[in-house]
């Protein structure tokens, strides 16, 4: 059991994530840099001012087909993976989606050894057991770190989404919880389950149902 964070951080301009990265690191564990709410052409820049502080951080580059806001090409977001794996973050999420469609992308990564956190997303509900299930198991492919993250319509989908943390294998660095109103006890208990962090916000919330920084540490110290 861990009650480690991990601040989303989705900034304008380098200059502004820069500032809300070494906020939220006084504070927290880790901090996840959405890089995709940055111009594609702003990152490298914004890499390179921030280096000394990406062992502690998540590198995630969010297509708007997954969610994100990246507003560059597909062959641009595959170009800046690379370069964001050139600075060897913590971890660097890669959507599954992603991997599996794009072999060499994965190959290079592997050939880099970077420290893939391998993501899937369903906005809308929250699959049966048995989906989950062998979601995890085709996402093992690409990595022991899996992060998967549904949407709750009624409590009985968290219940669902945190059955998954009895179902795997001790090898794997599961990272599963539900959004939504609903889905927020999911955010607490994940850490209790096997999470080796839950992700919170310096404020205003990156996802639908996260708490911020300050909401979870108090919910921890209770």
């Amino acid at each position: 059991m861990t009650n480690k964070t991990c601040v989303s951080i989705g900034a304008s301009s380098p200059r502004k994530l820069k500032s809300s990265l070494i906020k939220a690191l006084s504070r927290s564990d880790y901090a996840e840099l959405r890089l995709d709410f940055l111009e594609p052409t702003q990152i490298p820049y914004c890499l390179n001012s921030i280096k000394k502080h990406l062992r502690r951080c998540i590198c995630t580059l969010r297509p708007k087909s997954e969610g994100g806001k990246f507003s560059g090409t597909e062959k641009e977001r595959i170009s800046i993976l690379k370069l964001i794996a050139e600075f060897d973050p913590y971890l660097l999420d890669v959507e599954y989606n992603t991997l599996k469609n794009k072999l060499m992308l994965y190959r290079f990564l592997k050939s880099r050894k970077v420290n893939l956190l391998v993501s899937w997303h369903d906005f809308s509900k929250t699959p049966n057991k048995e989906f989950l299930k062998n979601m995890v198991k085709r996402m093992s492919r690409f990595s022991k770190n899996i992060k998967i993250v549904t949407t709750a319509q009624a409590i009985n989908d968290t219940i669902r989404i945190l059955t998954l943390y009895r179902q795997i294998s001790p090898s794997t660095n599961l990272i599963a919880f539900a959004m939504g109103d609903y889905g927020r006890m999911s955010r607490i208990l994940c850490t209790r389950l096997g999470s080796q962090f839950t992700y919170v916000s310096l404020g205003k919330p990156t996802a639908p149902g996260q708490f911020s920084l300050e909401e979870m540490k108090s919910i921890f110290n209770l």
